[in-house]
This record gives structure tokens, C-alpha cells and sequence, in this order.
């Protein structure tokens, strides 16, 4: 353990946030004798946030919790270029409308894990189109280009990932460092903002934005990222058989949201504990320390603390309690995943991906083979079996949804 003397950089060291620091030294001498304004980008490439987003929300709240101020900044402008960081291809250009109506929705999810306001450690969402839309190209590059250096920015690992698979990197791709960095000049002058944090994947651009708010301003700013996020087997967080695990409610159900939780793996309790809950770490390292079937009850205080943060305490107490009947009652409960009966009726095969248990129908049969399908219990193997209103199925052992009229 370092020897910080900011509770921040104690707080965030203690509880794993911390992969890479600009200048831990100067972050923490500043983080010791004032509120530090410190932001993290989110394009909106889609309607919700997922878990891979979450050890940044979490970073944000930790940053409040410790007395400073969180920026959360929405990409409305680079979302119209998207981050070609370690991505194997160009992402798909979102039209302004949608980019929009992404930002709206991805809103929600941060007012319950950050208290929003206008004191000096409430926290403030921005959006970087406000800016990037206006700017003008020949001045742009006149003010801001001549600080970049092209030998420097092909160094750097994201970009040099594509360009060592001779995959394609378009010129608008490779100009969205400079937009990041840019982001970082603005909030710099604009908010006070003094530190960009971001996943691991982003310290090539957050160290583009120090630079440039040195070399523009003359002003001193910090970054810091965190681990790659990875399960124990080094697998992806995040990443489920039914896809990925949303963060807001209409894109995926609470209960599936606390199942996600309670079936982590046991080599996986301690690090999502830390990270992902408020809990004391001493309480942390206690049910970290459970062997055996005690593993479990830590398991779901995991998912009822996880759930009660992104959801709501009524809600991860309606999710633990239904997965307390369907699993130690074998009754079916209300608050189970649906899927609607339909006029024409519904197959497994609908039921299953219906449900969101499985991708394609290819999947579903192969289930369906393995005998890994339940309907009320009985096992079943026929995919043209249709199913009616009030039916239970049942996907391995740990999926379970209701099928409505």
C-alpha cells in the first residue's frame, strides 16, 4: 500500500480503482487541501449503459464520497465519431437523432449513484456536444493540431492494435484523441475540472489531455485509470450468454440484473465486493473469506448491495426474494422475467429467446438436445412444444421465466 495522504487516493488504492496515475504525488498533495472536479466520458452507442461501465459510475461515487466533485461527461459529440480504442473495427455511425435519444436514456442510471446539485462536491452531467459541435475546423487545427504529435499518437497501444492487424483506421477515428484531449481543455477551463479517469484502455488519451492542457493553459491536471476488469478465469466482465447485462431497467429486469451478482464466481466475490458495493472493507474481506457453502450468503449481500445501488433497495429486495422462492420453494413468483403468449401462440424456442436466456434458435435446440430445458419442471426436448399462459420455463439452473397471456 502507498502512503497517500488524501483520503481520495487512500480510498480509491484500498478498494482496487487504481491502475495507472499522470502524477500520484501532485494528484495527492491537491486531493489533501481542496474539492478536485474530476469527470469520465461516456458516448451514448447505445440506449443503456452496461456493467463494463460500472467500475467507472462507481469510481465517480467513491471521487464524492471522498468530498470532491464528479463531472459526468456525455459524449453527444464524439458519440457522432466513436472510440476506435482496441476496437477491431470502425464502430457504426449513429445518426444525431438517435445519439440523442441515447443521451436521454442513459441519464437515469447516474442519479442513483450520485448526488447531483449545485454545491461544491454535487455532481454536474455536461455534455461535450455544447463545444465539439461548434468548432471550427482551420482554427481547430491551428490551435489545438500543433500540439499533437502523428509519430506519438501511432504509438500508442490502441491505435497501434489496428494498424499491427492492418485493420483499417479512418481519419475520423484517429482524430477522436484529439477531441478527448480537447474535452479535458474545456472542462479544465469551464468547470475547474483538475482529473480524467477512465478504464485502462483510455490512458493513452487522458495523458494526451494533460498535455495539452499544460502546454495550452499551463495548467496542471491529472489522470488515472483503472484494471482492466476481468473475471478470475480472464474472461471479460460482463460479457453472459444472453448478452450484455444493461444497466437500466426497461433494457433488462431486476431479477436478472441480481441473478447476474449472486453467480459470480467464488474467486470473483472479493474484487466485486470492493468494487462494486459501499461496504466497509473490513466487511469486505470477511465474507471474501467464507468457505465452502458460506460463499453464498456473501454472494447475494453482493447482489442485494449491487442491485440496491443501480435499482433501488425495493427492487433487489423483490429480486432476492423471488429467486429465494423459485430456488428453496420451487415456486414460480410475479417478479420473474416474462414473455407475452401472443395470438399465435409460443414455442420454446420463442419462450427461450424471448426471454433473453439464449441468442438464437441454433442455441436454443442445442439446449434443447442436452436436455438443459425446463417447462414446470419436466425436462423438454421437442422444440415445436408450445407453451401457455402461466407456464414456468426453466434455463439450466439458474434462469427461470414466466409466460404471460
Amino acid at each position: 500500500m502507498s502512503n497517500y495522504q488524501s483520503d481520495l487516493l487512500r480510498l480509491l488504492e484500498a478498494r482496487g480503482y487504481i491502475h495507472q496515475l499522470t502524477d500520484a504525488e501532485g494528484l495527492d498533495a491537491m486531493a489533501a487541501k481542496q474539492v478536485v472536479p474530476g469527470y469520465i466520458g461516456f458516448d451514448p452507442t447505445a440506449p443503456s449503459l452496461h456493467v463494463g461501465h460500472l467500475v467507472s459510475i462507481m469510481m465517480l461515487r467513491q471521487l464524492q464520497r471522498a468530498g470532491h466533485k464528479p463531472i459526468v461527461l456525455m459524449g453527444g459529440g464524439t458519440g457522432k465519431i466513436g472510440d476506435p480504442s482496441f476496437k477491431d473495427e470502425a464502430r457504426k455511425l449513429l445518426t444525431v437523432d438517435l445519439i440523442q435519444e441515447n443521451v436521454a436514456s442513459i441519464k437515469r442510471v447516474f442519479e442513483r449513484f450520485l448526488t447531483f446539485g449545485d454545491g461544491p462536491t454535487d455532481a454536474i452531467m455536461v455534455d461535450n456536444a455544447d463545444w465539439l459541435d461548434k468548432l471550427e475546423y482551420i482554427p481547430f487545427l491551428r490551435d489545438i493540431g500543433q500540439h499533437f504529435s502523428v509519430n506519438r499518437m501511432l504509438s500508442f497501444d490502441s491505435v497501434k492494435l489496428r494498424l499491427d492487424r492492418e485493420q483499417s483506421l479512418s481519419f475520423l477515428e484517429f482524430n477522436y484523441m484529439i477531441l478527448q484531449a480537447y474535452d479535458f481543455l474545456e472542462l479544465s477551463r469551464r468547470s475547474d475540472c483538475r482529473l480524467q479517469m477512465g478504464g485502462s484502455d483510455q490512458w493513452g488519451n487522458i495523458v494526451n489531455g494533460v498535455e495539452l492542457a499544460r502546454r495550452v493553459d499551463g495548467t496542471q491536471v491529472f489522470g488515472l485509470t483503472t484494471p482492466l476488469l476481468t473475471n478470475a478465469d480472464g474472461t471479460k466482465m460482463g460479457k453472459t450468454v444472453g448478452g450484455a447485462v444493461w444497466l437500466n431497467q426497461d433494457q433488462l429486469s431486476d431479477y436478472d440484473y441480481w441473478q447476474f451478482w449472486r453467480n459470480t464466481a467464488d474467486a470473483d466475490v472479493f474484487n466485486r465486493l470492493r468494487l462494486f458495493t459501499d461496504l466497509p472493507m473490513d466487511e469486505v474481506n470477511r465474507l471474501a473469506a467464507l468457505q465452502g457453502a458460506e460463499i453464498n450468503e456473501a454472494k447475494k449481500i453482493l447482489a442485494n448491495e449491487a442491485t440496491a445501488l443501480c435499482r433501488g433497495i425495493e427492487a433487489a429486495a423483490l429480486a432476492a426474494e423471488t429467486a429465494r422462492k423459485t430456488f428453496e420453494e420451487g415456486a414460480s413468483d410475479a417478479n420473474l422475467p416474462t414473455v407475452a403468449l401472443g395470438a399465435e401462440g409460443l414455442t420454446v424456442i420463442q419462450a427461450t429467446t424471448g426471454l433473453g436466456f439464449a441468442t438464437s434458435n441454433k442455441e436454443v435446440r442445442r439446449k434443447l438436445a442436452e436436455g438443459a430445458i425446463k417447462v414446470n419442471g419436466e425436462v423438454v426436448t421437442d422444440p415445436a412444444v408450445t407453451l401457455k399462459a402461466g407456464d414456468k420455463l426453466s434455463f439450466g439452473a439458474k434462469k427461470h421465466g414466466l409466460v404471460t397471456a
